[in-house]
């Protein structure tokens, strides 16, 4: 009896927030163990390819990398691009959640979190890699119920609560009450799409082009979804390949020009969040009006994008604590919590 304990209790069951840009791992019993970028690099060599690095190691080598390596993000819009790619990565993440390969006879059971746009196929595929890479039992979660519960939102109680879920690769919207999603959509506008907005516009402006990596620390810097008061606001030196003379060149990037490169997926954001309010049942929207509405995932971070939301749909807008990780969080209580039975999907 004891024995069996044992091993029941060093399992490592695990929830996993398989992200377009970071893969958060949440281990049973002990948090957040693991928060490392979705990059696989992969070098070929006589025709034979091999895994070079996963994660922090990979994304240090995006736009860096001879002919013989090539990053990948197997991810893309929040589900599954790359089946072979991913399964090797989602591998390597629950080795290094364990601190090594598992000799425990036990699979974990792992429960991972989608958008709820994902189709059949795409779950089948997240099952698939999950099983491949040493899951036992597999279950799945929507982001939003994931990312409500990771918040703290009253998700078992017969109150309507509104979280909006901003990834890398999807915008999740939710009406949530009694266990469940009264309402949900989803938009595939993210931090991606951000990136590559604000990539884009400095190519058109300033003829200069840069990196994914250069246009991220970009946006997390001086990102902002308002127009500065003077138009301008802080401005940050960026460095680049000219397109004209084909040299390294450097050149200024001011807040507002950023602002007017966002706004458009801004203005997405913000449609689909009154979209769904605009669906939402008259109860349900009243305990919305008094609890208001609460963001997370990295997007929400952007700066004055709650203000914007705030002043579009004239709610209180908050952001959650610990908004990157909420999602991984909450898919990890719902799989240790019995108080969340029957909110994940066994897949």
């Amino acid at each position: 009896m004891r024995f069996s304990r044992f091993f029941s209790r060093a399992s490592h069951d695990m929830a996993i927030d398989l992200g377009t840009v970071n893969t958060v791992v949440y281990l049973r019993d002990k948090g957040i163990v693991l928060n490392e970028p979705s990059v696989v690099a992969i070098e070929t060599l006589d025709g034979v390819s091999r895994i070079r690095a996963i994660g922090a190691e990979a994304k240090l080598m995006l736009g860096k990398t001879p002919d013989t390596i090539r990053t990948i993000r197997p991810m893309r819009d929040g589900v599954i691009a790359d089946i072979d790619v991913a399964e090797q990565m989602i591998k390597h993440f629950i080795d290094k959640a364990h601190g090594g390969a598992s000799r425990l006879p036990r699979r974990p059971q792992i429960a991972i979190c989608m958008p709820s746009g994902a189709t059949t196929v795409e779950r089948r595929a997240i099952r698939q890699a999950a099983s491949n890479a040493g899951a036992g039992k597999v279950y799945l979660i929507e982001e939003s119920m994931a990312a409500a519960i990771g918040a703290g939102l009253p998700v078992t109680e017969p109150t309507g609560a509104m979280v909006v879920d901003i990834g890398g690769g999807t915008t999740e919207v939710a009406i949530l009450s009694l266990r469940g999603l009264a309402y949900s959509t989803s938009a595939r506008v993210g931090g991606d799409r951000m990136d590559e907005a604000i990539a884009s516009s400095i190519r058109r402006k300033h003829n200069l082009m840069i990196g994914e990596s250069t246009a991220e620390r970009i946006k997390v810097e001086i990102g902002t979804a308002m127009m500065p008061d003077d138009g301008v606001g802080k401005v940050m030196r960026v460095k680049g390949r000219d397109l004209v003379n084909g040299v390294p060149s450097e050149i200024e990037v001011s807040q507002g020009e950023l602002a007017t490169a966002l706004a458009e997926l801004v203005g997405q954001i913000v449609g689909t969040v009154l979209s769904a309010l605009e669906k939402t049942e008259p109860e349900l929207a009243a305990d919305i009006y008094d609890q208001g509405i609460v963001m997370t995932g990295g997007g929400s971070l952007l700066v004055g994008l709650d203000e914007v939301l705030a002043q579009a749909t004239g709610l209180p807008v908050i952001v959650a604590d610990e908004a990157l990780t909420c999602v991984a969080m909450g898919a990890g209580r719902a799989l240790e919590d019995p108080a969340y039975q029957g909110i994940m999907q066994e897949a």
